[in-house]
């Protein structure tokens, strides 16, 4: 154990962790550039703002990436389920004891401090799921059955954080599927879900019969290329089936979004669609921050030069819509710049998990690009009217303690276990 202490900085993934300070460094200037007032400038240190605020952020996370660093690797796997059980706590006592923020009861609050326990329920969920599979008689290709208790173990978390009107961090537990894909779980499942939810824009977009004939006529398509053996051992049935769920779906989109979504909810999902059908309410954020993004052209109007952001067209400009500061001080180089530096952190980590020597290890990899993933996709489809706003941050980018405390401390975890890999032996 003394040689992986001695080696450990070597052992460490410098690729990824240089990428995890720029991102940090990058977002911390344009949090500071997206408060920032000509007419009462201040410092990037000035801790009565929120980029003074981000700076002592960044400080405490150092401290507990030194601690992550420290303690042994094997106390992750080890206390996996127990951690999971105690954000699980916390996330019913935000419940009934939580400071309710923007209409979500998701924060605990002690004086000063808040903590967003919902962030940190990501992590939480990524070690029970890494810990559940890393048993070897598991197996997601042989049995179903071994995806009752994954389901419960996604499920719980993100029903709480639901009840907790948390829907956008809620969602982020979609993430898990691509973990589960790469552990077994059959491609046509997470293929259907992306055709229902193609067919969800479909039909708020089109008529919604010519949408069913086009299933239909697909669906004899389909038939008359599949061979006769398949059609005749139920291929023929299997694809009605699905032909007919999919109308369902395309029938069904009306009643989901007039009878299951809150009026906010319903606000977004339309609004997405066409932004100028409430420029003045729902669809105010996603044209500003359009508007901004776009004045940025290619090489942007230079640091502090924002005038969307100068005059604070753009809501939450310093947390979920960081992007937009971006995209008008550093044009579509600097956002290109992010985009791929968000990208290049991904790939690397999906190298990294598929290097690894557990299933533990693996499983948590692949949750942690998924995560990262996940919300960057999110976050900037978002700003530039490509996904809904639910309100999820931009990892290392966006304000607040919670976001990057929790996504700097799940990639560490992952990272102090990868620094490990050359001691460990195989059990994939």
């Amino acid at each position: 154990m003394a040689q992986n202490q001695n080696n450990l900085t070597q052992n460490l993934d410098w690729v990824a962790v240089l990428i995890y300070i720029l991102c940090i460094l990058i977002g911390w200037f344009n949090i500071y550039a997206a408060v920032y007032s000509p007419e009462v400038p201040t410092s990037i240190f000035d801790t009565t703002h929120n980029a003074g605020k981000q700076m002592m952020w960044i400080g405490t996370t150092i401290l507990l990436i030194i601690c992550i660093l420290v303690i042994d690797y094997k106390f992750y796997e080890t206390f996996g389920f127990i951690i999971y059980g105690l954000f699980i706590l916390l996330l019913v006592v935000v419940l009934f004891a939580g400071t309710e923020i923007n209409g979500s009861r998701s924060w605990i609050k002690i004086g000063t401090f808040s903590l967003q326990p919902a962030e940190f329920a990501k992590l939480a969920t990524c070690l029970a799921l890494a810990k559940y599979l890393s048993d070897p008689s598991i197996s997601l290709i042989r049995s179903w059955k071994n995806y009752l208790p994954i389901m419960g173990i996604i499920g719980l978390p993100a029903l709480l954080i639901l009840l907790s009107n948390e829907t956008g961090s809620m969602l982020v537990f979609a993430s898990f599927a691509i973990m589960l894909y790469r552990e077994g779980l059959p491609g046509f499942i997470p293929a259907i879900g992306i055709i229902m939810a193609i067919l969800l824009i479909l039909t708020l977009l089109f008529v919604k019969w010519f949408i069913a004939a086009g299933i239909i006529v697909v669906a004899l398509l389909f038939l008359w290329i599949m061979p006769k053996g398949t059609r005749r051992s139920g291929g023929t049935k299997a694809t009605f089936l699905v032909a007919g769920l999919m109308i369902g779906v395309v029938f069904g989109v009306d009643f989901f979004i007039n009878n299951v979504l809150q009026k906010h909810q319903r606000s977004r999902v339309m609004v997405l669609i066409d932004p100028d059908s409430d420029p003045r309410g729902a669809g105010w954020n996603v044209i500003q921050s359009k508007i901004a993004i776009g004045s940025g052209r290619l090489t942007g109007k230079g640091f502090l030069e924002g005038t969307q952001t100068k005059f604070d067209f753009v809501p939450e400009q310093s947390t979920d819509f960081i992007f937009c500061t971006v995209g008008e001080e550093h044009g579509f180089i600097g956002s290109l710049i992010v985009v791929c530096l968000f990208v290049g952190l991904i790939i690397r980590l999906i190298i990294l998990a598929e290097r690894q020597r557990t299933r533990f290890a693996r499983v948590y990899g692949y949750c942690v690009a998924g995560i990262i993933f996940f919300h960057f996709m999110i976050n900037i489809g978002m700003t530039i009217g490509l996904m809904p706003v639910i309100g999820i941050p931009l990892p290392f980018f966006s304000y607040g303690g919670s976001s990057l405390w929790s996504f700097s401390i799940l990639l560490f975890i992952f990272l102090k276990i990868d620094s490990q890999r050359p001691f460990t032996l195989s059990r994939t």
